[in-house]
């Protein structure tokens, strides 16, 4: 499989580019039939929370705990293969969101990097703050070293280009660990940002501390994900992963 995201296919070679700049895109990763599958297992839950929610834009958050078809698809040898080479050590998924951006979900994403994980309950532990709850699962930001060692495989489950909010992502920045504001505009005003544009059964697999954002859809129509986060350890002092 190549790999291609705004930077030269030569400069793409394995896992080793993966660690450089914080991302790889897989052309072709998942077949349409089971894009398809979990496309019709996943639009209809995301339209009845939309409505109930009264059209607040969002996820449909803790798929691993609710939703049999993507815990099985999480685990499967492909996927779990994929996500344990990127991250060099054996890999558990612990999160799985899907998101539907259309005419009726049309969001725009300011530049960001992942910083929050799920736990299934709150006990303050040194290094963890920022604790909140969405969709009624309590999140926290925990250490650095926890987020660099995890992967993000977005599975991409319509086509996706530049007119319909496709992801954009800036190389290298997760290196930077754990940004400040400031240090996300100095990295947006001064660095180079690539638009990935994947089409039906490709992937982007990247790293949470990666700086991503993304614009609303200029001609919207379905820009279906998967989201999928896998971890690489246990967490201390009891807490638990919501999603393990």
């Amino acid at each position: 499989m190549n790999a291609e995201c705004g930077v030269p296919i030569a400069q793409l070679k394995g896992f080793r580019q993966f660690e450089r700049n914080g991302f790889q895109i897989f052309l072709s990763l998942v077949s349409h039939d089971e894009c398809h599958r979990l496309s019709a297992e996943l639009t209809p839950l995301f339209q009845r929370q939309f409505k109930v929610a009264g059209g607040r834009r969002g996820g449909l958050r803790n798929l691993l705990r609710t939703n049999p078809l993507v815990l099985q698809f999480s685990k499967s040898p492909l996927i779990l293969s994929l996500a344990q080479q990127a991250a060099g050590l054996p890999v558990f998924p612990v999160r799985a969101i899907f998101f539907d951006k259309n005419p009726d979900a049309n969001w725009l994403v300011p530049w960001h990097q992942d910083l929050a994980i799920a736990v299934s309950e709150k006990i303050e532990t040194p290094g963890f703050s920022g604790w909140s709850v969405k969709e009624g699962a309590i999140h926290v930001h925990p250490p650095q070293e926890i987020l660099a060692g995890m992967v993000t495989l977005r599975i991409h489950l319509d086509d996706c280009a530049l007119n319909n909010g496709a992801l954009k992502i800036i190389a290298g920045s997760h290196r930077d660990g754990k940004l400040s504001s400031d240090g996300i505009k100095q990295w947006t005003a001064t660095a180079e940002h690539h638009v990935c544009e994947i089409k039906m059964g490709g992937a982007l697999l990247m790293r949470p501390l990666l700086l991503h954002a993304s614009s609303p859809a200029e001609a919207p129509s379905h820009r279906r994900i998967l989201h999928l986060e896998y971890a690489t350890q246990e967490l201390p002092n009891g807490l638990k992963w919501l999603d393990n």
